[in-house]
């Protein structure tokens, strides 16, 4: 205690708060740099690099981030055991800091391009040497995750609750920082062109600047190594900590007789071999885990920004949906926690309210289910203005005229005048198509497909050409070319070239909107257009095209797909709901888990509380599999209303839990152990006592019968 209080008179502070923590603060923000910089451009680097399809760089992609949240319980029982947390924080962000060199030295596609043609010639090396990176990066970042906010918690006096708090808001939004900066610079450096063989897109240069900020990280952490509060490990204590409360339910069992006197918690039957200051430490440790029990489900609605609404963006009005999406987050995060801190907390206060953390917490769950709700006002909105798409058993058919006259058409049960470029019709997976007075053909389309059947002339007579296509959703603009042209016409889009189309054909579907028409004899003209987001075009180029500098007038357009009407802007109030949630809940939590935590356990509760991120994330996958419901809305209904009553539940619990001082108890508990050692002294000196002055009376009376019988 005497070492305690000299190290702590001769702290460093600024405006009353350690100078250690702003090196905590500063290491905390260089390493979400580096962590959500790397993860921003992975998918695509899975993607377009190791050339993975979607379904298994989503996979690799959540394996990787569950890892991240399963691995703080490993970091936690290292700090808590055996190294202490600020030699666990530099020894896994050496660690960390190799795995991001290896990603990074991974995505060079020039060490094995022998031919160098621009792909790599050996596939297998920059895989194997993509997964050591990323598992050591998982182990790193993983690890550390509950010693940096406990460490920053442990450079506080007892008496600093107030700058700790405040600590513990600055940590959070240094880490919102890291990510937002990140998730803006490194998809810019994903763009840059570099190689040495062949020019392409710069992913050596998008995972290297995290791995330098990574190395930034790790020296200005060692070079506040003299300023730090270290609390040494306590040992083993996960271990004891397991061996404790096996010990009491097994000796419970053992002792369950009715006629055994009860004891006042469960845990206590554990007296009998471990000491009542771990027993303690124990029981604070399991109250809080027993409330940590119903927070999944917060994260289970959290982290869907990333998947669901970034879907639900995708069909609606906004060219800026990276930007949003990858943005929103942290800048509301960025503004919501000072505005919580100084003015939100401060009214309430002088409102009179008791606002104790688990009642913020309960306000976050809150506002994280209306958020859904607002979710899912959004979606009905999106869901009145999106295209009647066919179902499995059902088809649609576009038909284009490219005669130069009105022709008759019946198919089916309907027959019109096609004079216009199309007409929408449904029609069962076949039907009888007739054209004018021609013979009539069975037509067989494909259940779930939107088709385009196109009329042209040749050798006087009508025939149809069809083109399935694959049905598109309003994700982004889509273009198709239909050459109606007498000879064989070139597209290029930018730089990318999309082939011949040959006369009376389709192109593919493109989503730009300038083009460069160029025929066989080498005349060009450019096309261009400005298309709402989520579009969807059939252009026709007529017989009669004349190429000039500018083509336009002459191309007929038929819309197969109105452009998205709902603007993002309308997500907003749901990212600000969910922001302020987690704003109350996570900083929260971060703070509560500390406060309530044994001295010689705080990383092991933080790595807890990190852990219901990972079982949120399963929840999502678990319902909804288990839910399979026909509408989006009704998912988001659905999450809300779990949430509410998971938020009902925690409320119950908070309410019956009673907030403990973990150093005034540990303290009493010191305090108790001369005194107890005094008893434990006394009752042994008392029954060796006893058994002296039994031994003395048996041998007494031993002597007595002796002599009767000599008699």
């Amino acid at each position: 205690n005497a070492e305690r209080e000299k190290k702590k008179s001769t702290v460093v502070t600024i405006f009353g708060y350690p100078l250690s923590i702003f090196f905590i603060v500063v290491n905390e923000f260089c390493e979400r740099f580096s962590y959500y910089g790397m993860r921003a451009v992975l998918v695509l680097y899975f993607k377009y690099f190791l050339k993975w399809d979607d379904d298994f760089s989503t996979t690799i992609y959540h394996t990787f981030v569950a890892l991240c949240y399963l691995s703080p319980i490993l970091g936690a029982i290292i700090a808590d055991s055996w190294l202490g947390k600020f030699k666990t924080i530099v020894y896994l962000s050496i660690v960390y800091t190799a795995g991001q060199v290896i990603m990074a030295v991974g995505a060079i596609n020039d060490i094995t391009d022998g031919n160098k043609d621009g792909t790599p010639d050996n596939m297998t090396f920059h895989i194997a040497l993509s997964m050591v990176g990323l598992l050591l990066i998982a182990l790193g970042t993983g690890g550390i995750k509950p010693c940096v906010a406990a460490f920053g918690g442990d450079q506080f006096n007892d008496d600093q609750e107030k700058q700790r708090s405040t600590f513990f808001s600055i940590f959070y939004l240094s880490i919102n920082a890291g990510s937002l900066l990140s998730t803006i610079i490194t998809p810019i450096l994903r763009a840059q062109k570099c190689g040495i063989h062949t020019q392409q897109q710069c992913y050596p240069l998008a995972f290297g600047v995290p791995a330098a900020l990574m190395v930034v990280s790790l020296i200005v952490f060692i070079v506040g190594s003299g300023m730090y509060n270290k609390t040494a490990p306590s040992g083993n204590i996960m271990v004891k900590v397991c061996k404790c409360i096996f010990f009491a339910i097994m000796n419970r069992f053992h002792n369950r007789s009715s006629q055994i006197p009860k004891r006042e918690h469960w845990l206590d039957w554990a007296e009998e071999k471990y000491d009542k200051l771990l027993i303690a430490q124990v029981k604070m440790v399991l109250k809080v885990l027993f409330l940590y029990i119903p927070l999944p489900m917060f994260w289970a609605l959290f982290d869907q920004q990333g998947s669901r609404w970034t879907l639900q963006a995708t069909t609606m009005d906004g060219n800026f949906v990276s930007f949003l999406l990858s943005t929103v987050n942290p800048i509301l995060i960025l503004i919501m926690v000072p505005v919580m801190d100084f003015i939100i907390y401060p009214l309430i206060s002088k409102c009179k309210l008791n606002f104790t953390p688990l009642r913020k917490i309960t306000v976050g769950m809150f506002l994280a289910g209306l958020a859904f709700v607002a979710a899912a006002l959004v979606q009905l909105q999106i869901d009145a203005t999106l295209p009647d798409f066919p179902s499995s058993t059902e088809q649609q058919a576009k038909f284009i005229n490219m005669v130069n006259r009105p022709i008759n058409i019946t198919a089916g049960k309907y027959a019109f005048q096609l004079q216009a470029l199309q007409e929408y019709n449904r029609y069962d997976l076949s039907f009888d198509l007739t054209i004018d007075s021609g013979s009539t053909e069975t037509i067989r389309l494909p259940g779930g497909t939107r088709n385009t059947i196109v009329i042209v002339e040749e050798a006087d007579r009508m025939t149809n050409i069809k083109v399935s296509i694959k049905v598109r959703s309003k994700s982004k603009s889509n273009h198709i070319f239909f050459n109606g042209f007498g000879m064989t016409l070139n597209i290029t889009v930018g730089e990318e070239g999309f082939g011949n189309i040959v006369s009376k054909n389709m192109s593919t579907y493109v989503d730009v909107a300038k083009f460069v028409i160029k025929n066989a004899a080498g005349s060009t003209c450019v096309f261009k257009r400005e298309f709402g987001f989520g579009s969807s075009y059939t252009f026709i180029i007529p017989p009669n095209v004349t190429f000039e500098e500018n083509c336009e007038p002459h191309i007929k357009e038929v819309e197969d797909i109105k452009a998205n009407s709902i603007h993002m802007a309308w997500q907003i109030p749901q990212y600000f709901l969910m922001t302020s949630g987690e704003v109350v809940f996570s900083v929260t939590g971060l703070e509560f888990s500390y406060s309530q935590a044994p001295s010689n356990m705080k990383a092991v509760l933080q790595a807890g509380w990190l852990l219901t991120v990972a079982v949120g994330n399963i929840i999502v996958l678990i319902v909804a599999e288990a839910a399979t419901l026909p509408d989006q809305w009704a998912e988001y209904v659905l999450f809300a209303a779990l949430l509410v009553l998971v938020c009902i539940i925690f409320a119950i619990m908070a309410y019956f839990y009673t907030y403990i001082d973990p150093v005034k108890i540990e303290a009493d508990f010191a305090n108790l152990e001369p005194e107890d050692e005094k008893k434990k002294n006394l009752e042994m000196t008392k029954k060796d006592m006893v058994e002296n002055h039994d031994e003395k009376k048996r041998r007494s009376s031993n002597e007595g019968k002796i002599v009767q019988t000599n008699f």
